[in-house]
């Protein structure tokens, strides 16, 4: 029997180590691939979930009582709201994906807190103005979600331009809404906001 010179070890075990290395950065590239599809995920989710648990709170005042109020021409229909909404809160998620994509929380505090300050007045307006019936403080939440929104897109820009970009149909959204809120607050007075409309629905009658 042929018995295998030394150069023939250390070429085997040269191999040896070319393929453990190969299957650890195999292994190390398919846990950063599913990292990066769990945190868009999470990036995605989080305000997509928010904003369906906003919507089965307020659904009934939307469809009883958001009727009752005086509401300008140019008052989308209701129908348009959950397509609209479910868009924005997508390219606003994915568009946090980015930024954290950038160095974490580590080095995107900043822009990522001013996102999640926004988020969290996006998650109450909904409840202040439906379902608790405050035009007037939904007036002064939503501007300063606004202002918020308006913010974190400038915070965004120098880290990543198409986040940024990403953010400007929400701000434009949120500008309108701004503009529908403090239109229903002028012209419902008092009384209507706390009876649900009932006075108009008898001065109609």
């Amino acid at each position: 029997d042929t018995v295998p010179s030394d150069g023939s070890l250390v070429i085997s075990a040269d191999l040896s180590k070319q393929a453990t290395r190969g299957e650890g950065e195999r292994r190390r590239r398919r846990t950063r691939s599913m990292g990066q599809g769990l945190s868009l995920g999470v990036a995605m989710g989080l305000p997509l979930l928010g904003g369906i648990a906003g919507s089965v709170v307020t659904r009934k005042a939307v469809k009883e009582w958001y009727p009752t109020l005086k509401k300008p021409s140019w008052t989308p229909p209701n129908w348009l709201f959950g397509p609209v909404w479910t868009f924005l809160y997508a390219t606003m998620g994915y568009a946090s994906y980015r930024i954290f994509q950038q160095g974490g929380w580590e080095k995107q505090s900043m822009p990522l807190s001013l996102y999640l300050a926004q988020l969290a007045l996006n998650f109450t307006w909904s409840p202040l103005f439906f379902g608790a019936k405050k035009l007037g403080l939904a007036l002064v939440n939503i501007t300063a979600m606004g202002v918020t929104v308006g913010a974190t897109a400038h915070s965004f820009w120098p880290v990543d331009p198409l986040a940024s970009k990403l953010l400007w149909p929400y701000l434009f959204w949120v500008s309108y809404a701004t503009a529908l809120n403090t239109y229903i607050y002028i012209n419902n007075p008092p009384s209507s906001k706390k009876d649900g409309g009932d006075s108009n629905k008898s001065k109609a009658s």
